[in-house]
């Protein structure tokens, strides 16, 4: 039973990159983001704001820290992510957000100078090697005749911002219970956007938009953060790491009902084995616990 907390996590966030890319016919990148991290300001304050004010002295001292999370979280990996809808498919995306854990690895091995295994280099070697599979549609010469599609260029910068986030959020081990945090970070993105959103393009809202604004909102930044804390309270850090590969698998079938994506033998292919490196780095993980 305990699993279902992960796994509705993963579903949840391989929806929010379909609908990532559905409303990017409607809304500007700045828009819905502004919107969806509005919605979840208002809607945790009932809940956050009181504890918050009462546990300040938990937050002094590390607001620094809470607002460059909310800066790599709120605004920087998702508001790319968005720009990255408009130049490429909702498959490719999900498949290079799979690259998350590996790169949050290299990350560390550079910058904290932490020792990995070989096992965990192959892993990475092979998700690479995946990805390009994908990015390439199978033709490597053509990628390095062309370059990279700019959607999945910037798919990579928005990974490169979650997963230093990621990083981040395991290395200062922040004291601030996991609402307040978010409900804060929330809020910086929300001020942070705010005059983008004052200055950018703005379109008339429609009921459709309506939906994508409450499930990015609630569902993405809310509901499925909470079911994957959880997850990993009661199954453990590493355990519950592996459901996150699902968000690709998730994300490609969701894209062949609702976007009407076709998923090729090399998005077959590379997407296997970026899935695999990953689980091939973090079983290893398992294993080690």
């Amino acid at each position: 039973m305990n699993f279902l907390f992960p796994l509705l996590a993963a579903i949840i966030w391989g929806g929010n990159t379909i609908i990532t890319k559905l409303c990017a016919e409607s809304l500007a990148p700045i828009e819905i983001s502004f919107y969806r991290w509005t919605l979840a300001v208002i809607v945790l304050t009932p809940f956050a704001l009181r504890d918050v004010l009462k546990n300040r002295h938990l937050t002094k001292g590390i607001v620094g820290k809470l607002i460059v999370l909310g800066m790599l979280g709120g605004v920087i990996f998702q508001t790319i992510a968005y720009y990255a809808a408009h130049f490429t498919s909702a498959t490719n995306m999900g498949i290079i957000q799979a690259l998350v854990p590996l790169v949050a690895l290299i990350l560390a091995m550079l910058l904290l100078r932490h020792k990995t295994n070989p096992v965990a280099l192959l892993g990475l070697a092979i998700s690479i090697a995946g990805v390009i599979v994908v990015v390439s549609k199978g033709d490597l010469g053509l990628l390095l005749q062309q370059g990279l599609n700019k959607g999945d260029g910037l798919m990579l910068i928005s990974v490169l911002a979650f997963s230093l986030y990621s990083l981040l959020l395991n290395k200062w081990k922040l004291i601030v219970p996991l609402v307040q945090s978010a409900y804060i970070q929330a809020i910086v993105a929300t001020v942070a956007l705010l005059p983008l959103y004052a200055f950018g393009v703005r379109h008339e809202l429609t009921a459709m938009d309506g939906f994508y604004i409450t499930f990015a909102g609630l569902g993405a930044s809310i509901v499925a953060p909470l079911l994957w804390m959880t997850g990993i309270a009661r199954l453990g850090a590493a355990r519950v790491s592996l459901f996150f590969n699902l968000v690709p698998v998730v994300t490609a079938l969701l894209a062949t009902v609702f976007l009407t994506e076709s998923i090729t033998s090399s998005v077959l292919w590379g997407g296997a084995l970026a899935i695999a490196g990953v689980v091939l780095a973090e079983a290893r993980k398992v294993k080690a616990t």
